[in-house]
């Protein structure tokens, strides 16, 4: 079943717990930290991006730098995000982006504009970076989102690959892409692959165009140099280093505000020394403008 990895407290009174599994992957390959149904399938949402932005990566897109952390990234759509979105694109237009039209994330940047649109989406980095792809290839662009694409295929294949297992779901994330369901373990196992790869050093490298300003995934690589951290819809998170620890989280709630925390956690368990970031290994929880509890881990 799944376990008690959080609870959130308020002025001393238990308000709420959030259940869910976490496991975590060593250096040396072994499962050190295991909490939960980790054998359970769970859809990655975005944390899969940096798994796509890699295919893209493959097939001959060129992404270096920002781009190639922005393809694996959610950005928060400020101005400096909406520009290396257009670098990516090159001659194709920004309707060529089949991810919905959307707000940007980030507030100041949100106050300042009169319509939503796709490129201000927090996932239009990875959507053009599959349209790079496309165009490198010879691909179609049109359906660069159906299952039956090659691009997607090529993406399914890795990630697979990397998990050392097969998917064993296939659905649609909230902005039209393929997702590709593995295990919470395969997940992870993904991960310690993933670090080692030109995609990692670029998130490393540019955490500010995986998330963005005040974005926690952008916080996490900022304390914590050599780590990179993905979230991703409905309380998932991965987390992996340098060393190679990879760590996977599920919350089966969905709520995301305990994920940091609990990915932290096991990180630590492990040996991993997250002391840099340890004003992230709580939430707090506010009250008539003060904080008057918190939300923590509780395994």
């Amino acid at each position: 079943m799944h376990e008690l990895l959080a609870e959130v407290t308020r002025s001393g009174f238990v308000e709420s717990l959030h259940h869910g599994s976490v496991v975590g992957i060593a250096p040396n390959g072994s499962v050190a930290v295991h909490r939960g149904r980790v054998d359970d399938l769970v859809l990655p949402r975005s944390s899969m991006k940096p798994f796509q932005a890699l295919a893209c990566l493959d097939a001959g897109a060129a992404l270096h730098g920002p781009a190639l952390a922005i393809a694996a990234g959610s950005h928060t759509g400020e101005q400096r995000h909406v520009d290396v979105v257009r670098e990516i694109l090159g001659d194709l237009p920004a309707t060529a982006l089949r991810c919905p039209e959307s707000w940007p994330e980030d507030e100041p940047t949100r106050a300042r504009l009169s319509v939503p649109s796709r490129i201000r989406m927090n996932c239009s980095g990875k959507h053009a970076a599959m349209l790079a792809a496309c165009v490198a290839r010879g691909w179609p662009t049109e359906s660069y989102l159906d299952f039956s694409h090659p691009l997607q295929k090529s993406v399914r294949h890795g990630l697979e690959e990397m998990a050392e297992e097969q998917s064993g779901h296939m659905a649609v994330d909230g902005c039209g892409t393929p997702l590709f369901a593995l295990s919470l373990v395969g997940l992870a196992r993904a991960v310690r692959a993933l670090v080692v790869t030109p995609v990692a050093q670029a998130m490393r490298l540019h955490p500010e165009f995986v998330g963005g300003t005040g974005h926690v995934n952008t916080e996490v690589m900022r304390l914590l140099p050599g780590v990179v951290a993905k979230g991703g819809a409905e309380g998932v998170l991965v987390l992996g280093t340098v060393l190679g620890h990879a760590v996977a989280v599920k919350v089966i709630d969905g709520s995301p505000r305990a994920t940091t925390a609990i990915g932290l956690t096991a990180l630590s368990a492990m040996g991993f020394d997250v002391s840099d970031a340890a004003e992230l290994l709580s939430v707090p929880v506010t009250g008539g403008g003060r904080v008057v509890g918190e939300v923590r881990v509780r395994w």
